[in-house]
């Protein structure tokens, strides 16, 4: 037998990351599952210098009266970087919304109540789109441990004796007042 050469092709998208046909999803029901891997998410990664965890749930399209719509429930953990200690920090994600799906903006001042205007560009969106853009909005600009996790301020492996730095209060003008008078 001759050898042959192996083919190799590029991995497929996950099934999260397909554009989605509002128009046939929402008149068809259609409800999607979803575990995705946080850092997977570009607008997210590029969001924080670490960014970890994952989240699952489900988001299920319908219509409501004339409008495609699309709930999505959500669960997970974001594992981010604490901006005080520089230690990892896992922040709990928990998330349901219920979203009107717009094929142009203009449409966004006559969305119902309980529904948020989201832009469906080209009447396609993907579940990938719908989860990124609610993580957007549900997590800390500034991630911090909570008050029932306190971190250190000084980074891993610095004496325990020396006093952190953001714990000395340091005043450069205060003798600045001094200096003015003397002329």
């Amino acid at each position: 037998m001759p050898d042959s050469d192996t083919y190799y092709t590029r991995p497929m998208p996950p099934p999260w990351s397909k554009p989605l046909d509002i128009e046939r999803v929402s008149r068809g029901e259609a409800a999607f599952e979803f575990d995705i891997a946080l850092e997977d998410l570009a607008r997210v990664a590029a969001r924080a210098d670490q960014v970890g965890g994952n989240v699952a749930g489900i988001v299920r399209f319908a219509r409501h009266d004339d409008t495609a719509t699309a709930q999505v429930v959500m669960h997970g953990t974001a594992i981010m970087r604490c901006q005080k200690c520089m230690q990892p920090v896992s922040l709990p994600v928990s998330s349901s919304v219920r979203l009107a799906l717009l094929q142009d903006a203009g449409g966004a001042g006559a969305v119902p109540e309980p529904f948020e205007p989201v832009l469906a560009a080209g009447g396609c969106i993907s579940v990938g789109e719908l989860v990124e853009e609610e993580l957007l909005l549900s997590l800390p600009i500034v991630p911090l441990h909570g008050a029932d996790t306190p971190c250190g301020l000084a980074p891993a492996g610095a004496d325990e004796d020396e006093t952190p730095a953001e714990a000395v209060t340091q005043r450069p003008f205060a003798a600045l007042g001094k200096l003015l008078s003397q002329k």
